[in-house]
Formats: C-alpha cells, sequence, structure tokens
C-alpha cells in the first residue's frame, strides 16, 4: 500500500527472507528488535485513529455549519454569537489537547499532526467569527482591516502555542491586508485609522512582532518571511522609484529605502538578544544581506531609474504630509537598530580568519556605501544619469564575480548559481533594455545559455565525487 513506510516494508521482505531461508531466524530478531516491528501495529493503529478522528471532525464541522446556516436567519444575534465562539474553541481547545503532549509520555506524531491541523482550522473559523460578528452588529470596516485583525489574531496564537504553520499563517494574513490597505495610506485623506497604523508601521512590526516569533518558533521560514515583510514593505511605504520622485522634498528616501535591508541583514547578530546564546538565523540573515544587494543593484542598473519622471505623482506637498505618509519613526528606530547591530559586529574578535572579515567586512561597507550616497547625490548634487547606471552595473558585476569565486572556493552551489544567475540577469537585461539587433539578442542568448551549460557542468564534475561519478 502506498501508506506502507519503510520498517513496514522491512519487515515483509525480512519475514520473506526469513521463510526462504536467506537469513536465519536469529538474524530476524535482531532485525526485528532494531526497527522496532513489535511497535509497527501500534502506529498503524494510532493512525487509523487520527485519521478517523480528523475525517470525523471535519464531518461534525460540516454538520454543525450546515445547521447553523440553515437556521442562521431565525436566531438572535446573541444565540449566533455564542455558536460561532461555541464552535471556534470546542475545535482550538480539541486540537490544543490532541497536539500537546502530556509530560513524561512519548509524543505520538498522527496525534500532533491531528491537533496541529485543529488548530490551523481553528484560526480559520477565527477569520470568519470576525467577519460574521462584524456583519451582524454592524460593524463597518475594510478588507484590509479584517485580514490585519486576522492575522494579528493568529499572531497570539501563534505565540501561545510556538506552530510553525500558525505563525506562517498569521504572517500571510498580515501581508494580505497590508496590500490591501497599502492605497489608503496614500491616497486616503479621512481620519486616521489603526489598520493605517498598522500599514504605515509595518517594517518595524516586522521586526518587533515576527522575528521574536521565529525565535518562539525556531522557524527559519518564519525569520525569512518576516525579512521579506519588512524589506517589501518598506520599500512600498517610501515608493524611491524612480529616483526623481522626491528630489525636492525628502532626496534621502531612495537611500533608506535601497540601504536598510541589506544593513540590517548583514549586521543582524542572534547573540545581540539577551537570553540568546546560540547562532541561529546569522547566516540566513547574511543570505538574504546578498539577496538584497543584488536586488538592489539590478534596480538601479537600469537607465529609466535615474531618468526625470514624465508623470505626475500624488507625492507630499509639505513636511507635515511627509511625515504623515512616510514611516520615519521606523526610519528612526532602524537606522538606531543598524547602527547597534554595526558597532556589535565591528567589537567582534572571535570571527577567525580575521584578515577574511576584515575585507569582508570592507567590501560589504563599500556597497552600503555606494547604495546611500550615489542616490543621494544624483538627487541633490548633479544628474549623474549615465554615471549611476555605470556604478551600479559594476558594483553587480563585482558581486556577481565575488559569489563565483566563494562558491568556486568553498564548493558552494548557492554562491555559485546565484553568481552566474546574476550574471545572466545583467547580460540579458542590458540587451534588451538598450536598441540592439534581433541577430545580436539571438546571440547573446545562445551564448548565455552555452556558457551556463559549460559552467554548470564543469562546476558539478569539480565538486567532491563528481568526477568519481562520471567516470562510473
Amino acid at each position: 500500500m502506498f501508506l506502507d513506510s519503510f520498517p513496514q516494508k522491512l519487515r515483509k521482505e525480512a519475514q520473506l527472507w526469513r521463510d526462504e531461508g536467506l537469513i536465519s531466524s536469529s538474524l530476524y530478531e535482531q532485525i526485528a528488535e532494531r526497527y522496532q516491528f513489535k511497535n509497527l501495529e501500534a502506529a498503524v493503529r494510532d493512525r487509523n485513529k487520527a485519521i478517523a478522528i480528523a475525517v470525523g471532525s471535519i464531518l461534525l464541522c460540516l454538520g454543525i455549519i450546515t445547521f447553523v446556516s440553515g437556521n442562521w436567519q431565525g436566531g438572535s444575534r446573541e444565540v449566533k454569537f455564542i455558536l460561532m465562539m461555541s464552535l471556534f474553541f470546542a475545535i482550538a481547545i480539541t486540537g490544543f489537547y490532541n497536539w500537546i503532549t502530556p509530560e513524561g509520555k512519548k509524543p505520538q506524531k498522527s496525534k500532533r499532526l491531528l491537533g496541529e491541523g485543529l488548530l490551523i482550522l481553528s484560526a480559520f473559523i477565527f477569520g470568519a467569527n470576525i467577519l460574521l460578528m462584524a456583519q451582524m452588529f454592524n460593524i463597518a470596516g475594510s478588507t484590509s482591516q479584517l485580514f490585519l485583525a486576522w492575522g494579528l489574531g493568529v499572531v497570539v496564537m501563534a505565540f501561545s502555542l510556538c506552530i510553525n504553520s500558525l505563525g506562517i499563517l498569521s504572517i500571510i494574513l498580515v501581508e494580505i491586508g497590508y496590500w490591501t490597505g497599502l492605497e489608503d495610506l496614500w491616497y486616503a485623506t479621512g481620519e486616521l485609522t489603526w489598520s493605517r497604523l498598522v500599514v504605515q508601521h509595518l517594517p518595524l512590526l516586522a521586526w518587533l512582532v515576527f522575528v521574536p516569533l521565529a525565535y518562539f518558533c525556531r522557524s527559519r521560514w518564519i525569520f525569512g518571511l518576516a525579512a521579506f515583510v519588512f524589506a517589501s514593505s518598506l520599500q512600498a511605504n517610501l515608493n524611491p522609484l524612480p529616483l526623481l520622485n522626491y528630489a525636492d522634498i525628502a532626496p534621502w528616501v531612495a537611500s533608506f529605502a535601497f540601504a536598510l535591508p541589506p544593513a540590517l541583514f548583514w549586521s543582524y547578530d542572534d547573540l545581540l538578544f539577551p537570553t540568546i546564546n546560540y547562532r541561529l538565523f546569522q547566516s540566513l540573515a547574511r543570505n538574504l544581506a546578498l539577496v538584497s544587494f543584488g536586488g538592489v543593484f539590478y534596480v538601479l542598473s537600469f537607465r529609466w531609474v535615474w531618468e526625470s519622471a514624465n508623470y505626475g505623482y500624488n507625492q507630499p506637498t509639505n513636511l507635515t504630509n511627509l511625515f504623515q505618509s512616510l514611516p520615519i519613526i521606523d526610519l528612526g528606530i532602524l537606522s538606531g537598530l543598524a547602527v547597534l547591530q554595526w558597532l556589535f559586529l565591528l567589537r567582534q574578535r572571535n570571527n577567525p580568519p580575521r584578515r577574511e572579515v576584515i575585507f569582508t567586512t570592507a567590501v560589504i561597507g563599500t556597497f552600503l556605501a555606494f547604495i546611500a550616497i550615489v542616490p543621494f547625490w544624483h538627487q541633490t548634487i548633479s544628474r549623474i544619469d549615465e554615471l549611476g547606471v555605470f556604478i551600479f552595473n559594476v558594483l553587480l558585476a563585482t558581486l556577481a564575480w565575488g559569489l563565483i569565486q566563494e562558491g568556486l572556493k568553498l564548493s558552494n552551489r548557492s554562491s555559485f548559481w546565484g553568481g552566474m544567475l546574476l550574471v545572466t540577469l545583467q547580460i540579458i537585461s542590458r540587451v534588451q533594455e538598450y536598441d540592439t539587433d534581433l541577430l545580436f539578442k539571438s546571440l547573446v542568448f545562445i551564448l548565455c545559455g552555452s556558457a551556463l551549460i559549460s559552467a554548470g557542468l564543469w562546476f558539478e564534475r569539480r565538486l567532491p565525487g563528481g568526477s568519481s561519478a562520471s567516470k562510473k
């Protein structure tokens, strides 16, 4: 059967070997003891019980929902409220008691999966409750407010239970609420609402809420998603492109927008938290910094970024509007955090080899200096359209070359293929951006494809075990 696990298949094969005389009974007993054949029936029984409970729970929920929907119009608001909250708490409590492991007992994987599934179901019911309660009590609200309230409620559940799936679900819900409410941040002229405040300060909230959640759940996925929420919301809130959008009002906007994410990611150190004595996410944060550098260099290597916009924007017209629309508080706090992290990084003395650390830090610092200074110079001192394009094309090529060299030196596939991807994107983008002949474009595509194939085969062959595998 497709549900058979390796121990079950091994038990069948071992019994066949014993019956055919290929192995002795004593050897079969040793294999049975090693792979715990006696516990397989109990595991199958637990799995079938979990499946039965799961299917039965789904049918019970469908029955309750059908009953409620059939009598929804006739019941009072109080009865509806009690029914919906009872359904939520019943599923949440059932899921919790299936998910939690009693002290002194061995955790059952199937039971924990069932409990986690019920808790996720309760999170969805929580969102449905918010929507139904708003309709019953005539509470006006936008789609953004619904998803933000839903996501923040699931965040509380994730913190309480330390479940990765709930944490990921909460980030997705908050991100949906953010993007659906982003338009209100720039164009709404009404009173300030809590949802607009969340949207405006989501870059800071991502660090204050989702990064601690990643430690609670010990999840690299949650940390990576938190970093994505921070970087994407910062870019969307500041809206720095094209570079001349805010040349007359806030020429520092682009510098902060592009420099803050890689500066924070590269200098990130888990040891900055007083209660953390291990580095869980530092390597991931530095990989994200390299991705940020690649994205910034690639975007700023296009000509349209540096040229004047021929169309108007609904941009702030005075300092008061600027402070209302841009997350000034976030920029101040996050910039201070970046400075603190870099001071902590430069004070480290226990990262051998010291010479390589100094060189890498100097290169990263140079990258950040170019990202911060060149756009600011272009907006305030003098236009450097072609020079800016040239600088960031050089920086992109330098980053790609460094990644390829690191991949070759350390036999690191991620670095090597990341560098090859940047080189390929740069060449293809420049060919597509500038007015070139179709014959030349086809030649470039052919050369890039051939180079990628050759480089990939050569790199994989030189890895440990690659040459021997090819000989076989």
